[in-house]
């Protein structure tokens, strides 16, 4: 299934009226299956569902690693991904086999948590990471991201691993994006406990929680950060940078690993 399909609109502009033809994004209901059972469904961009699929279950703390994922299948249109793995047989069972995550916000480990609930190491990564670095990066943040350029209707992430490797991911769902990422990169073999992840939309405390979950220690958006989030960065040793415009950010928290370049 293509992510995006074309249809025709009216448009208004000023006091003219007339038909054009118009690029939206799709939104798909995926479905999971571990060991043959279903333990639940996404609302998502039907691209990269594999990645997404991993990612998730990863954040979930369901998978613990990629080498443990025993064959991994997408089918039905790319609308289901079966997977077979070792697995945490206690955290499948929190999740609602029935329910939806949604593509705003939804009912899972990572969302609407408290900091205490989180099931994750501080991190302890001594990567740093230039402010040039992160301003430049931010400054060419929507490149190379098709779907954003065709329908403006998606958010995005990047997880850089080094100067030259980075990984995108493009989504109706910011949360998505997060998960899309991290399970190309682990899928790639990569370690994400040396990247740093930047994001279009808010910090929020699943956005953090996401990014503590797989140990990535900097964490950077255009946006700005909420309070819960803030809190999850500070107890678990994350680097979270908010409003990176031009050659200014706020960094709440953690800001050693952000260091200047010498001129």
């Amino acid at each position: 299934m293509e992510p995006i399909f074309s249809t025709k609109i009216t448009k208004i502009k000023g006091k003219e009226v007339f038909e054009r033809d118009d690029t939206l994004v799709r939104e798909i209901k995926l479905e999971l299956f571990v060991n043959e059972k279903r333990v639940g469904a996404l609302m998502a961009t039907p691209v990269d569902q594999e990645a997404l699929a991993i990612g998730y279950l990863m954040s979930e703390n369901i998978i613990e690693k990629f080498s443990d994922v025993l064959s991994l299948k997408l089918l039905n249109d790319g609308m289901q991904v079966r997977i077979e793995a070792k697995v945490n047989e206690a955290n499948i069972h929190k999740l609602n086999a029935e329910g939806v995550v949604i593509s705003g916000c939804g009912k899972s480990m990572t969302a609407n948590i408290d900091p205490e609930a989180i099931e994750a190491k501080v991190i302890k990564s001594d990567f740093c990471l230039s402010a040039q670095k992160l301003s430049y990066e931010m400054s060419r943040f929507y490149t190379e991201c098709p779907l954003y350029e065709q329908t403006g209707c998606v958010h995005t992430a990047k997880l850089f691993t080094d100067e030259k490797t980075y990984f995108i991911g493009e989504d109706i769902a910011q949360h998505n994006t997060i998960d899309k990422v991290v399970g190309k990169a682990v899928m790639a073999g990569v370690d994400t406990r040396n990247a740093f992840l930047m994001v279009s939309g808010r910090l929020s405390s699943e956005m953090v929680a996401k990014a503590v979950m797989h140990q990535i220690p900097i964490l950077a958006s255009r946006t700005a950060s909420t309070c819960l989030g803030l809190m999850i960065a500070e107890k678990f040793g994350l680097t979270l940078i908010g409003f990176v415009r031009g050659d200014t950010m706020n960094v709440y928290r953690h800001a050693h690993r952000i260091v200047m370049e010498e001129a």
